[in-house]
């Protein structure tokens, strides 16, 4: 029985993990997911089941999406997260940014923008992804892509403010979690837009926590846990191929994209 699968994929295992699990206890060959989540990285993710629904992968991998994004302000990663190499920021001239600044720097980042690839990514470079080359040392440039930020605002800010001063003129600390909810296109590298967030208010950041909350018109309160999910139930979670499909159609109308 081919369909879709829902699933509220837990920090710890990758993407690939889960399809393995949903493969042995469907019994079917053919299973893949429609955009992958990093391991340290929980929330949404849309696992195809049969030939029939893996073959229309790409009309599920173009949708946008939306996220919870915990920055971790005042150092950085080589990876752009918190599984990688983490040093302390540099600010400049030695001044936190106020909250206000913050915000306003936020706002920046909306609409079409150009975003450089993370230097650990899948991304390939002549036939070979851009994480095995850096794990090899060997230098590559990296080609900048055109993503789209539709919306992004503070969602649940953990503030560490003087209680003296104005909350416009506070300003965090070192270490400080800035959570940010982020609506964007496909393609979009969440680590690398904590990144250029951390870069462009002089104090760096990384991306501590991500949680996948929405692809498209399907969302993160429909999805079954995946340690929930079993061989003698997993069918009544199965959403038939016509029935996502068609959704995804009238989620690309709303957004004017045409799929292929």
């Amino acid at each position: 029985m081919p369909g879709y699968l829902l699933i509220n994929k837990p920090t710890g295992p990758t993407s690939h993990d889960i399809v393995d699990r949903v493969r042995r206890m469907t019994g079917e060959k053919r299973v893949g997911h429609a955009g992958t989540l990093d391991p340290f990285a929980s929330g949404l993710l849309i696992v195809g089941v049969g030939r029939e629904a893996t073959r229309e992968f790409a009309r599920l991998v173009g949708l946008d999406k939306h996220y919870i994004a915990t920055l971790h302000l005042g150092a950085t990663s080589d990876t752009d997260d918190r599984t990688g190499q983490i040093s302390a920021g540099q600010m400049a001239n030695g001044k936190w940014p106020t909250w206000e600044e913050i915000k306003s720097v936020i706002k920046t980042f909306t609409g079409k923008i150009q975003q450089l690839p993370p230097m650990y990514s899948a991304k390939k470079i002549h036939g070979k992804k851009m994480y095995e080359l850096a794990r090899e040392g060997k230098t590559f440039e990296r080609q900048p892509v055109e993503i789209e930020i539709y919306s992004i605002a503070e969602a649940k800010p953990r503030r560490e403010a003087d209680p003296q001063k104005p909350e416009a003129e506070a300003s965090p600390r070192q270490g400080s979690m800035l959570i940010l909810d982020i609506h964007c296109s496909s393609g979009t590298y969440i680590r690398a837009l904590a990144r250029d967030i951390g870069e462009a208010l002089s104090c760096g950041a990384y991306l501590e926590e991500l949680e996948r909350t929405a692809v498209g018109p399907f969302t993160l309160e429909r999805a079954v846990k995946a340690d929930e999910l079993n061989k003698d139930n997993w069918e009544k979670y199965l959403m038939p191929v016509e029935q996502v499909l068609n959704r995804c159609q009238r989620a690309a109308g709303v957004l004017g994209w045409k799929q292929s």
